[in-house]
């Protein structure tokens, strides 16, 4: 797979492959090597754009603040247009990009993510005491802190043994991340409420769930389903927090479907 990197002061990026603009953004903590296996395949239909976000992997000399202020990094050196597809705290990128600047989407697709990551009774997602606890432990030990949110992704799914080693293997295979964007980015997933917007985002958009999920409960799917009635929703069974490592073939599949459906409609 014939790739080309860039990297100066601006963001980290990857592309390879040829095709349609897909674009692919990691969660918190991680970076865009998580997405190593998956690129390989997609780019077989694609042109695969890869982004380490503000502060991680190769871009840790870079840092953000707001969410607006990420997507700004991010959109200065992407495709004028492309399908987005962001996992966990990168669905909320790409859905802010799809809110905010519609005119550079194409096609959304979101990954075990939530427009609203804290629970918020009745609402389900990550219980604030949680996300404290990490900020915390941050502080202390950001290595160790990084290592028990790997362990929490890989939980529950029937390969978790394979998925943790991958993932870990593919985090500590760039720089670490710098801590002012680890806990910028906390607070995001901690802040963020998208839930009375969703309904405003008009570009074709697919959901991607894991029923094993402890991060993003599989309930979620359901209720994201109400507040965004004309998209499609998916979930994989057999995976929690990564399903695009646990079940890669049938995640490409989906993305590949998907961008063939918007095509057509298009």
């Amino acid at each position: 797979m014939a790739q080309t990197e860039s990297q100066s002061t601006e963001l980290h990026w990857q592309n390879s492959g040829e095709g349609r603009d897909l674009v692919l953004l990691h969660g918190w903590g991680m970076n865009g090597a998580v997405w190593q296996q998956t690129a390989e395949l997609l780019s077989q239909h694609f042109r695969v754009h890869i982004v380490d976000l503000p502060g991680f992997g190769h871009s840790h000399h870079t840092s953000f603040h707001t969410l607006e202020n990420l997507t700004e990094q991010v959109l200065a050196h992407a495709p004028k247009q492309a399908i987005w597809l962001g996992w966990s705290l990168g669905g909320l990128v790409a859905s802010h990009i799809a809110l905010h600047h519609p005119e550079r989407i194409n096609g959304l697709i979101t990954v075990a993510s939530s427009p609203c990551f804290s629970a918020q009774k009745p609402w389900r997602g990550i219980q604030p005491k949680v996300l404290k606890a990490f900020t915390a432990q941050l502080m202390e030990d950001f290595q160790l802190t990084i290592e028990r949110f790997i362990a929490l992704q890989a939980m529950g799914s029937p390969s978790a043994r394979q998925d943790l080693k991958a993932l870990k293997h593919a985090v500590l295979s760039r720089p670490a991340p710098n801590q002012q964007s680890l806990l910028a980015g906390l607070q995001l997933l901690g802040d963020i409420d998208y839930r009375d917007q969703l309904h405003r985002i008009s570009t074709p958009t697919l959901r991607l769930y894991g029923r094993l999920d402890g991060l993003v409960p599989i309930q979620v799917a359901e209720d994201v389903s109400s507040l965004m009635p004309n998209s499609q929703s998916f979930v994989f069974h057999q995976s929690s927090h990564a399903p695009f490592m646990t079940e890669l073939e049938s995640f490409c599949q989906q993305v590949t479907e998907f961008a063939r459906l918007t095509q057509q409609e298009a």
